[in-house]
């Protein structure tokens, strides 16, 4: 099992979010391409408590990919007969070559919320555990690339998200009584997913823990790992909010007038312009940025 946590994002600001999101974003569409033109299958799943944010951070790793080369797959209340053939519910949806398929649940949903919740038989759930490292195994070694990411929340956070969605005119409709039983039997799921952990997470195919807290760094944590994990042409090490390239706002003001949605090169000419004004070149700006922090600095940020 990887936590994967990047200090650097611990307690990112939405503007340094704005910023970091479409860095990571470029890469992935790189990714997206490497995957089309090389005819790769790449599949990642999202499992994770009700209201972790499995959802909306799938849809900020599709928001700038092409749609022709994807698919979402978020399956509902399986029938008699899926429920007998679980793989195969699951296998039919997989990805093509040249295609990047992303699961908002998957069918670790039998490891985790259908005993929990007594969706399915004893026999059921064992029979799953035994069989699904070596099913996975045999689809990795055919070429598939996996991805298993587990967003983890805390109750106290479930609790805030379900009363947010109540109170909403907008996404109340994501709340069910289920949500509510779910949240007595914390507990028991808790003990399901660290079986699930313990059993199912392999060197060819570990799970990826990460801290969904605060949404915002959740996103990012989980599109640098993907983009780490995966070896593809034309990539670029992505240094977690570089200070560098954090200069560069997408939206300056000049003259009183403000330019929004700026590419790199435009803010960069931009901020050049400001730095040329103001008196400093843009390298003065930049090497005071590389300037170490001083201890009290560092000390102020350990302990925050």
């Amino acid at each position: 099992m990887i936590v994967f946590d990047q200090k650097e994002y611990r307690n990112i600001t939405l503007p340094e979010y704005q910023k970091e999101k479409p860095v990571l974003q470029v890469e992935l569409l790189k990714l997206q391409e490497w995957v089309v033109s090389r005819n790769k299958r790449l599949l990642i799943v999202f499992e994770g408590r009700d209201a972790a944010g499995k959802g909306s951070t799938i849809r900020r790793f599709i928001e700038n990919l092409n749609p022709k080369n994807l698919r979402v797959v978020e399956l509902g209340i399986p029938t008699k007969s899926e429920s007998r053939n679980w793989f195969r519910r699951y296998a039919r949806h997989f990805p093509k070559p040249g295609e990047i398929v992303f699961f908002d649940r998957s069918w670790y949903s039998r490891a985790l919320i259908e005993p929990t919740m007594g969706y399915c038989t004893k026999a059921q759930y064992k029979y799953f555990m035994s069989r699904v490292v070596e099913w996975e195994e045999k689809w990795i070694d055919d070429g598939l690339i996996l991805i298993k990411f587990y967003l983890s929340v805390t109750r106290e956070k479930q609790v805030i998200r379900f009363r947010q969605r109540l109170e909403s005119p907008l996404k109340y409709w994501k709340y069910s009584p289920n949500d509510e039983m779910v949240q007595k039997k914390w507990e028991v799921f808790t003990r399901f997913k660290e079986q699930m952990f313990e059993r199912t997470s392999t060197e060819k195919s570990p799970w990826v823990v990460i801290n969904s807290n605060l949404k915002m760094s959740a996103r990012l944590n989980a599109m640098l790992y993907a983009i780490q994990h995966v070896e593809y042409e034309g990539k670029k090490s992505v240094v977690p909010l570089s200070k560098k390239r954090m200069l560069f706002d997408r939206d300056v003001e000049l003259f009183g007038v403000r330019f929004y949605d700026l590419n790199f090169k435009q803010s960069k000419l931009l901020a050049s312009l400001k730095a040329y004004l103001s008196g400093r070149t843009l390298e003065e700006i930049e090497r005071a940025l590389e300037e170490p922090e001083d201890d009290s600095s560092s000390a102020q940020r350990s302990t925050g």
